[in-house]
């Protein structure tokens, strides 16, 4: 029964797939991207006197990140796809009444692994590989975004406004446990305490050095876009003013590795740009990997090396399966999880291996992230706000968690060079969140109740519900 008034039920769901054509390939890993199909879910919710209101969450099936696999691409595709249709009546009859935090986490607990399971043993019995972990996550993300959007439409404040003790009918205490035992408590303790005192209203940009990007002239073929829009990594820097650059690497290939850094690192100095970070995609299988390429920077261009804020999640997702210690990297530079981070309990075990720092993403759902936030900053691991690449309204939640969470240096955004047109309509609406000027993104027009999509303002028509 219902004692809050402020609480919330999810009364329905409806799921629109929207197609987009990348201009630009980008490289995870041993795969490519060069398109992506967008989930966006609108959601109504309703309190115990009957007001209603709708939320709307979004995000990229991006395939290859969520799932690599040898598997052919559109059979992956399409199981997401499949999954986010069975995904919208479990939602409608989950029944959870309560702040989102509360019904998201149940959900996350007690539905999406019994619904994953079930699709799962039809494609085992088919002969087909069954679907990841992480693949359910970005699945069920849009859901649960539109939830916490609609809450906050619901009771006419931003949704940031609603993680406290005045909204929440339970604290952090029953959600999260320390490191260690009888350390500290989360009792008494709600999200909000752990977000910064005051959100900047711009954050640095990073842009992303895809592993198929080229550096330099010599390397172009073409057939590269000619679109009006950049190629080349030093005229996004120049038109962009750029002081931020994630580097993919390959994690299988230490020369092409270090020259790759090398030369990204050559061009920033010379364009003035500040900060690199390195990504290895999970590929790599011994931390000695890692280790003796820093090591070599540091020996032969210290300068580079300096310029190194973070290193990102240089091996595999099965944390638990793969437990390696690596704290030889984690002396060396701030080491991230990314991938390997879907929840609380897994940063828990990578902090017990040394990982030094937690990359968030609103794709593996806004409870999940938040939880992973409050836990990792009560033990002073470090943050970032990783994209997926972002278009549309899936750019607005992802700059907001950044904006709360305090990361170690801005956020990444990148659907700018991978699909720019994509965002036209929300651009209108939003100009500052889908072009990067002077090295930064713009949050200000980002007004309003829950995460201020202002969606009635953006002239988008979306294709018919496919559930």
């Amino acid at each position: 029964m219902t004692t809050n008034p402020r609480d919330a039920t999810v009364e329905d769901v409806s799921v629109h797939f929207i197609p987009i054509e990348a201009r630009m390939p980008l490289k995870f890993g041993a795969e490519v991207m060069t398109t992506v199909t967008v989930l966006r879910v609108r959601l109504t919710v309703a309190d115990s006197e009957g007001s209603r209101a709708d939320g709307w969450g979004e995000t990229p099936l991006s395939v290859q990140w969520a799932w690599p696999s040898t598997a052919a691409f559109a059979e992956r595709e399409a199981c997401l796809q499949e999954l986010c249709r069975r995904l919208a009546p479990a939602w409608r009859a989950h029944g959870v009444s309560g702040h989102p935090m509360e019904i998201g986490d149940s959900f996350l607990v007690h539905a999406l692994p019994g619904l994953l399971e079930s699709l799962n043993r039809e494609r085992v019995a088919a002969g087909e590989e069954p679907m990841p972990w992480l693949a359910a996550l970005v699945c069920s993300s849009a859901f649960d975004l539109a939830l916490h959007d609609a809450y906050g439409v619901l009771h006419g404040v931003p949704t940031y406004e609603t993680y406290t003790a005045e909204y929440m009918n339970r604290d952090l205490g029953s959600y999260l446990e320390p490191l260690r035992e009888g350390a500290f408590s989360f009792a008494g303790k709600y999200p909000a305490d752990y977000f910064v005192a005051d959100p900047p209203e711009q954050l640095a940009a990073w842009h992303l050095v895809g592993g198929a990007d080229p550096i330099d002239r010599s390397e172009l073929t073409g057939s590269e876009p000619d679109d009006g829009y950049p190629v080349l990594l030093e005229d996004w820097i120049a038109r962009d003013g750029l002081r931020c650059l994630k580097v993919k690497l390959r994690g299988t290939d230490a020369a092409w590795d270090f020259e790759r850094l090398v030369r990204v690192g050559t061009l920033a100095i010379e364009h003035g740009v500040d900060w690199l970070s390195a990504d290895f995609n999970c590929m790599v299988d011994e931390t000695t990997y890692v280790v003796e390429m820093l090591d070599r920077l540091l020996s032969e261009y210290p300068r580079i090396y300096g310029m190194i804020l973070y290193v990102e999640q240089p091996f595999g997702y099965d944390l638990e399966r793969h437990r390696v210690d690596v704290r030889a990297i984690s002396a060396r530079k701030p080491l991230f999880m990314d991938e390997s981070a879907h929840d609380w309990k897994l940063v828990r075990l990578g902090r017990s291996l040394g990982w030094t720092g937690v990359a968030l993403k609103t794709c593996k759902t806004q409870t999940g992230a938040l939880l992973s936030l409050c836990w990792a900053k009560e033990h002073n691991m470090t943050l970032m706000v990783q994209d997926l690449t972002n278009p549309m309204l899936a750019q607005i939640p992802h700059v907001l968690l950044a904006a709360h969470a305090g990361t170690i240096m801005g956020v990444e955004t990148n659907a700018m060079q991978f699909y720019p047109e994509a965002s036209q309509l929300e651009a209108v609406v939003h100009p500052g969140l889908y072009s990067r000027r002077h090295g930064a993104i713009d949050l200000r027009s980002i007004t309003g109740p829950g995460f201020g999509y202002r969606v009635d303002e953006i002239d988008r028509a979306l294709p018919s519900p496919a559930a």
